[in-house]
């Protein structure tokens, strides 16, 4: 019997919280079966970062042609650059019967689930709030104030998990990953 069409799986986190990389170790695992489109952004690449595999990197007026012509499933601007997710993109995954998982902040989140039937949300959460400034920190990318300004953002994001249908703490991040791949299997399990 053939595998089902696949579905979306959608973390979101605070900044600094490693969303990234744990979306980066669900799609190593090739026999997980998930992959990961990239987003469409404005702005510019951070060190390590390759085009069109983390990011497909484009200037304000394309992003805004793509968006007018409706290439965009949904579409954010924190931090004050835009990102948008490839309604293409994640279609040519979910034909091939694979899972997309989808790395978005909150408004994007639940956007995908109003609209996309099946979808799964999981939030991703520091161990605390004070670790994740000591990340933010330590991560060296931001000044003073734009790690206040994430900080009030993780506070009002955290607010929303309820509307998640799962959160995961990541504090050992071979755990967090375990989790997420336990989560992506057993809602494959349940019926549609």
């Amino acid at each position: 019997m053939a595998r089902p069409k696949g579905r979306i799986f959608v973390l979101s986190a605070p900044s600094g919280c490693g969303k990234t990389s744990l979306v980066k170790a669900l799609t190593l695992d090739k026999g997980l079966g998930v992959e990961h489109p990239p987003s469409f952004t404005t702005r510019e690449p951070r060190a390590g970062e390759k085009e069109g595999r983390d990011y497909c990197f484009v200037s304000g007026k394309d992003f805004l042609r793509r968006q007018k012509k409706g290439e965009f499933i949904e579409t954010s601007s924190p931090y004050g650059a835009n990102y948008g997710t490839s309604r293409k993109h994640i279609e040519d995954i979910l034909k091939k019967g694979r899972d997309a998982v989808l790395s978005l902040d909150v408004k994007g989140a639940l956007f995908i689930k109003k609209n996309v039937k099946g979808s799964v949300l999981i939030y991703v959460l520091p161990p605390s709030l004070e670790a994740l400034r000591k990340r933010l920190v330590g991560r060296s990318t931001d000044g003073s104030s734009e790690i206040k300004k994430r900080m009030s953002y993780a506070r009002k994001d955290i607010s929303k998990l309820g509307k998640y249908d799962y959160a995961v703490v990541n504090d050992d991040f071979s755990e967090a990953v375990a989790k997420l791949k336990s989560i992506i299997v057993s809602e494959r399990l349940k019926v549609r």
